[in-house]
């Protein structure tokens, strides 16, 4: 009984985060706030929900384990698998932003302060705030240095912002999205945690991979659909932002709601691939080498990482 829980749960997650960023751009558009301000907060911290909810939720119920492994799991993913896509789906990628110069470092920066923070086995409440400024700061730097990252088009904008606009519904699909994100993530949370018991397996292992696949989904999808629109500029830095806002608000958060004490030397391969492909990341964007053999070289990691977890399980 517990996958299809597990399964309807995490739907529920990622349904009620669409309705809220739906919703919240609405609004942001609703009062003149500028495209860059929607692209680089609500599609960057909106997709990035499913996560949040999941860790918050996990941190909440002490599973200390899949709280960590999502956030570690995700981040992978966004890169090898969502970034991947992006390359070997999107036509010609030549984006104006120079990702390198202003974006792929703070990428970076979070994943060392992670490791600093590790090192330790824990992540306290002070932790958290640490996290979370970092988050802050990279939303200052971005607010001074470049005005680049687009939502939508201008005549996108236009025709929402001259559709009918009801208060009453907007407030009442923002209180549903929110019911559904609490509620997807607490059961998909407890069902991932059963079906860890019932395969005999570590919640690290469903939480690295059932919860983190499934919770990046909302990524996979607005990367993909942006990249098909030719919106190159949109995709890499969702992908970025998302990387940010993982170790960052989603791990902060978590350890807000409650310190995570977990011992991380058992996990170091993981932590080591989520390493790999942030320099991968870092490398590709300073070289500009946004093609399909790059794309590949993603998907190998991916097959490593995904290889490693076969014998994880195996030797489970």
């Amino acid at each position: 009984m517990d996958y299809p829980i597990f399964v309807i749960s995490l739907a529920t997650l990622i349904w009620g985060a669409d309705l809220l960023i739906a919703q919240s751009e609405k609004i942001a558009l609703r009062f003149d706030i500028s495209e860059y301000v929607i692209g680089a907060t609500l599609i960057a911290l909106g997709t990035s929900l499913p996560e949040m909810a999941a860790s918050i939720a996990a941190s909440a119920n002490l599973k200390a384990e899949i709280a960590l492994s999502n956030v570690i799991g995700s981040n992978i993913l966004n890169i090898t698998l969502v970034l991947a896509s992006v390359f070997l789906i999107a036509k010609k990628i030549e984006p104006e932003r120079d990702f390198f110069a202003k974006d792929s470092s703070w990428a970076l920066f979070p994943i060392l302060i992670f490791l600093v923070m590790a090192y330790t086995n824990s992540f306290d409440r002070i932790d958290g705030l640490l996290l979370i400024s970092m988050m802050l700061a990279y939303l200052l730097f971005l607010k001074n240095s470049a005005r680049e990252l687009l939502a939508i088009e201008g005549d996108e904008i236009e025709e929402i912002q001259k559709s009918p606009f009801s208060w009453s519904r907007t407030a009442s699909l923002l209180i549903l999205g929110f019911i559904l994100v609490i509620g997807g993530a607490e059961f998909t949370v407890e069902s991932a945690s059963n079906i860890a018991r019932e395969l005999g397996v570590s919640e690290w292992i469903i939480g690295i991979v059932m919860v983190s696949m499934g919770t990046s989904m909302p990524e996979l999808i607005v990367s993909i659909v942006a990249a098909g629109k030719g919106k190159a500029d949109m995709a890499i830095g969702n992908i970025i932002g998302s990387n940010m806002t993982n170790i960052t608000v989603v791990l902060g958060a978590a350890a807000l709601v409650n310190p995570i004490s977990l011992d991380m030397r058992p996990y170091i391969f993981d932590i080591s691939v989520m390493i790999a492909a942030t320099l991968m990341l870092v490398f590709i964007t300073a070289n500009r080498m946004y093609s399909k053999p790059a794309g590949i070289s993603l998907l190998v990691l991916l097959f490593i990482f995904l290889k490693h977890l076969a014998g994880t399980l195996s030797h489970g």
